[in-house]
């Protein structure tokens, strides 16, 4: 037995699907030619550094995509030991932080105030926009993920924070 069933497709229903396909392959980032396919690093091949001069010291720096310092998309790790604190500041850029490990404290304000934010576990998000002041600190070794466009810098609220003028 053979069933035939006969299907029509209206031209508002065609008209969508051709400019969503169209859409489709004009969002697509080609991968430009010489570059690899993708980029993967596994928790063990994670190179640490010393942190960056921007930083109070003890922290370490593991960069894993890009250049902080240079125009474009960078992607880095920061580890902190228990008691770390950076106090309140500012960037020019956008910063996207994921929490990796540990418990990270995020606040926004002038004023160092650990009351004004929970400790954020693993897997936590944090968007700070251009310009926000805030402030930031760990109880226990903690690990996060920073990405943003480049290049990155850091000012400090109170110039007396700054760990490159100390």
């Amino acid at each position: 037995m053979t069933l035939s069933r006969s299907c029509r497709i209206s031209p508002s229903a065609l008209y969508g699907a051709v400019a969503l396909g169209a859409l489709l392959a004009l969002s697509v980032t080609p991968v430009p030619a010489g570059e690899a396919h993708h980029t993967a690093i596994t928790e063990d091949q994670v190179e640490w550094q010393p942190g960056p001069p921007t930083l109070p010291a003890g922290a370490q720096i593991a960069v894993l995509h890009g250049n902080p310092a240079e125009e474009g998309q960078f992607v880095f790790r920061l580890k902190f030991p228990a008691g770390y604190v950076i106090a309140p500041h500012r960037h020019l850029k956008e910063e996207h932080v994921t929490v990796v490990s540990g418990g990270f404290g995020m606040a926004t304000g002038e004023t160092y105030d650990r009351s004004t934010a929970p400790i954020l576990p693993p897997g936590s998000f944090v968007r700070i926009p251009v310009g926000t002041a805030h402030f930031a600190w760990a109880d226990e070794e903690t690990v996060v993920q920073l990405n943003g466009i480049g290049p990155f810098g850091v000012e400090y609220v109170n110039p007396k924070d700054d760990p490159r003028t100390n």
